[in-house]
């Protein structure tokens, strides 16, 4: 369990790594169509097009680390309200649910990226195929299976802010104001 845990985590940072490559690629190709227009007067056809190119991968790709890192359900509030027993039993349910649509964003995103044999014109001289972007929905499925091969390692990886603000052994408080760890508060 420790070895997929592992790779998951570094899975993970290579997704983090990609996405801002992506956002770093997407924003350069603005700047310099921004730049050429503000200089000459002109737009450049390609830019827009070409960028628009990395927001799947980014959207995809950025669900994952959302997911591994506890941030997936935004209505944490709901979940809260449910007695502990409970609210472990929906998050498995979650995770495995999860887990099945992982496995059918790969099955379904393999016979899209084979089917996708367009191209997309982003300029007269520029053409990319389709399958850039097609290849994105099988991957991130492959992505989000890692991390749910975790289990519940993946679930205890997520963290209730309660738990900061409850009384410590000695009754103080503690709390994110009150702690002495070096580095942030997790």
């Amino acid at each position: 369990m420790k070895s997929i845990r592992s790779f998951s985590d570094t899975l993970n940072t290579c997704v983090i790594i990609v996405c801002a490559l992506a956002i770093t690629a997407m924003l350069t190709i603005s700047f310099v169509g921004a730049l050429y227009q503000a200089i000459t007067g002109d737009s450049l056809s390609w830019t827009y097009s070409l960028a628009r190119q990395f927001i799947p991968w980014i959207g995809l790709l950025s669900i994952t680390v959302a997911f591994k890192n506890g941030e997936h359900v935004a209505m944490t509030m709901l979940a809260d309200s449910f007695p502990f027993a409970i609210r472990q039993w929906v998050e498995r349910v979650v995770v495995g649910l999860i887990f099945v649509f992982a496995v059918f964003m790969i099955y379904e995103g393999t016979y899209f990226f084979i089917d996708s044999n367009q191209l997309v014109m982003i300029s007269d001289q520029i053409q990319i195929s389709q399958r850039w972007v097609a290849i994105s929905v099988p991957i991130t499925g492959g992505v989000l299976l890692v991390h749910t091969s975790c289990g519940r390692a993946l679930l205890e990886d997520t963290q209730d802010f309660t738990d900061l603000l409850s009384p410590t052994a000695d009754g103080h408080e503690s709390g994110p104001d009150t702690q002495t760890t070096k580095g942030p508060v997790q």
